[in-house]
Order: structure tokens, then sequence, then C-alpha cells
């Protein structure tokens, strides 16, 4: 059942220090959402927990960790849990963006998309994820991919390998999740006005050369703001969508890429509650067995 009213639900932002983190921090508490937020920055998280204090809002917890280290994220999830409980909504906002070609990017590169945007999100899921669904309350799970996470954009094959990845565990949880009532958004942003446009890393080029100044202009004056990105996702999640797009542009690319969705949706869920109806049953049983 989707949440269609913020007031009172429990909400939970990572990269909540800066960008479209921030934003939604924000947004969220001025529609009645007790936070619970987490960014690598102590120094901005404690700005932005001021700010939505200030604000007359309301934030049940806070800390600075890293979400690519499972261990912080599980004691985190921890000490939230003991304190507020389970919660209603969990954004998944936190990464970061290098691109180049595949001779110039090294492995440290495909490494850290991987560990901050792919397995960042999954720790964040699976230490928070289960206690909603176990709580039965229902509730909803957004994930922050990008057009990258759709379309193959130039120079972006380490970060959409991370997109790509996180998109489709997205897909999956969408139909796995909605028996629980937990509905699932994978917000798909173009251009976004962010900190991350001055200090995405693109391996092998000077950012200083013109014609990359004039490119990165050109891309700020086409970006949204990271408020109406935070407009977007929150009326994703109270309309249940699971694509949340920020720009036509995003829209009318996937559209092209994907003319088909309606039964391929329709398959998908098919599918999906005949695993559960087939196979989990005979694991119950197994285990009642003792096997």
């Amino acid at each position: 059942m989707a949440i269609t009213d913020l007031r009172g639900t429990k909400f939970l932002v990572t990269g909540a220090a800066s960008g479209i983190g921030r934003a939604l921090a924000l947004q969220a508490a001025g529609e009645g959402a007790e936070l619970v937020l987490t960014d690598l920055s102590a120094d901005g998280l404690a700005e932005v927990v001021r700010q939505v204090e200030d604000g007359g809002g309301a934030v049940l917890h806070s800390a600075a960790l890293d979400i690519a280290d499972y261990d912080a994220v599980a004691s985190f999830a921890s000490d939230v849990h003991a304190r507020c409980g389970s919660l209603d909504i969990v954004a998944n906002v936190a990464g970061v963006s290098v691109w180049g070609t595949v001779d110039r990017l090294e492995h440290k590169h495909w490494r850290q998309m991987v560990d901050v945007n792919l397995m960042g999100p999954i720790h964040v899921i699976e230490s928070f994820v289960p206690p909603m669904m176990k709580a039965g309350r229902g509730g909803h799970l957004v994930n922050v991919s990008s057009a990258a996470g759709l379309l193959a954009l130039p120079w972006h094959s380490a970060y959409s390998a991370s997109k790509f990845g996180l998109r489709g565990v997205s897909e999956v949880l969408r139909f796995d999740l909605k028996r629980d009532g937990i509905g699932v958004s994978l917000v798909v942003p173009g251009a976004v006005r962010t900190p991350l446009v001055d200090s995405v890393q693109i391996v092998g080029v000077d950012r200083d050369r013109p014609e990359v100044r004039e490119i990165t202009e050109r891309f700020v004056a086409h970006a949204a703001s990271p408020e109406k990105v935070a407009r977007c996702i929150v009326a994703g999640i109270k309309k249940n969508r699971f694509l949340v797009y920020t720009s036509f542009d995003t829209r009318f690319g996937y559209w092209w890429a994907r003319k088909f969705a309606p039964p391929y949706n329709l398959v998908m869920q098919a599918a999906n509650d005949y695993f559960r109806r087939v196979v989990t049953p005979r694991a119950s049983a197994r285990r009642a067995d003792g096997g």
C-alpha cells in the first residue's frame, strides 16, 4: 500500500550531507517525516541535522559512516533499531562517480564504483529491509540510480556497472516485496546540479581545459536542481512509482530502449509469485524435517 502522507514516518536518507540527499532530507522533514540520516562527511551531516531541527523537523538518529563498510552499516542499523524500531522509508542516495575510457580506468576505479554505488545500497537494504518486512507495516524503498543505469552513456562503463546493478536489485525487489506491502522506487536522474558535478573524476582528462569546462557548463545549465529531484522522489513514494524520472530526456531515451513494459511487468510478477508459491513451502518442509 502506497505511503501517501509522510507525517510520522521514520525515513532513512543516506548521503544526506549534500546534493540530492540533503534536499530529500529537508523535503521529507518539511512534510513531517522523522529522519534517520547518514553520510561520510561528519561536518556536512551535522549541518543538515541543524537545518532540519532549526526548521522544526525531527532527526531521530544520525551518524557519519561509509556505506561501503558493511560492519559500519550493520552497527548503525543496530543502533537505529534499538532507538527507533523498524523504519518506514529507506532511501539509498549516497554515491560517487568516476568516468573514463576502459583503457584509462584503473582497477581501483571499478572497485570504488561497485563498493560504494552497489554494495553500499545492498548493505543498507540487508540491514534495514528485513526488519521492515517483519514489522508488517509495509513501507517504501528508494534506490537512486542514474540515467547511466538505463542507457549506455559514453565513458560511463564503471559507473554504469554499479548503476545497472542497482537497477537489477531494485527490479527484483519491486516484485519480491510487493506481498509485504513495501513499494520500491528506482530514481534515474539525468543531469543534476550537485557537488558531484565539480568533484567527478574523468580519468586522464584535465578538467581545467577550456573544452572540458565548456561541457561542464552546458551540463550544469541543463541540469535539474537537487530540490526538484527530491520533490520527484517524494511524489514517486506517494504514488508508488517504480521508475522515477527527473527529466524528459531520460524518460524518452528509455522509452525507445524498452517499449513493451506492461507485458514484461505481468510476466515478471507472475514468475515471482510462482517461485514464492512453489519454492518456499518446500524449503519450509525441509527445515521442518531437519534437512
